[in-house]
């Protein structure tokens, strides 16, 4: 879903033409794609929470739907390292692009990096919210817990084998499809 900028104050911009997008969907705006975080809707114009610098914003230009609310990611990874409040990883950031984020940039958040996971549940389990589905070593002192979210439960139709992962591969499946 594509809309307009109608109007701009500071980090604030509204949007028209944006029927169908949901409260805290993550929108790109801009020619250059900044950041956003659609905070009030009214009828088809949004209200959109520009989370970089709006310096150069011109009306007319597009707001882009990406259907994804925003979110960050909590689990291995997050030890030792500095993020924005949109998590975008400050020290990567720096090695590669210097001192100075540029407007539009989100790189991948928590990296490629792959951890041991090692499985504390089998095929044919029942699991439940809260349950322990696995651990990963982050530290020699800090052992992450992988649990099952909240509100999933059924009965487990394939697991991971010991192994390295990143943090977006599936490591459980149940019999209904949920990962």
């Amino acid at each position: 879903m594509r809309g307009i900028i109608t109007r701009i104050s500071g980090p604030v911009v509204v949007a028209d033409h944006l029927r169908g997008v949901k409260m805290h969907e993550v929108v790109r705006v801009g020619e250059e794609g900044l950041l956003g975080e659609v905070v009030q809707l009214l009828d088809d114009k949004a209200i959109v929470q520009v989370y970089e610098d709006t310096t150069g914003l011109s009306l007319g230009e597009p707001v882009e739907s990406t259907g994804n609310l925003l979110n960050v990611k909590l689990g291995p990874g997050l030890i030792g390292s500095i993020f924005d409040g949109i998590q975008r990883p400050l020290t990567d950031i720096r090695n590669v692009w210097g001192d100075f984020i540029k407007r539009g940039l989100m790189p991948k958040r928590l990296g490629d990096r792959k951890w041991l996971f090692v499985p504390t549940i089998k095929k044919g389990d029942y699991i439940t919210g809260g349950d322990i589905v696995g651990y990963v070593d982050e530290t020699q002192s800090l052992k992450h817990l992988i649990l099952v979210p909240p509100n999933i439960q059924g009965e487990v139709k394939w697991v991971c084998k010991e192994g390295e992962y990143n943090v977006d591969e599936t490591v459980v499946r149940l019999k209904d499809g949920r990962e």
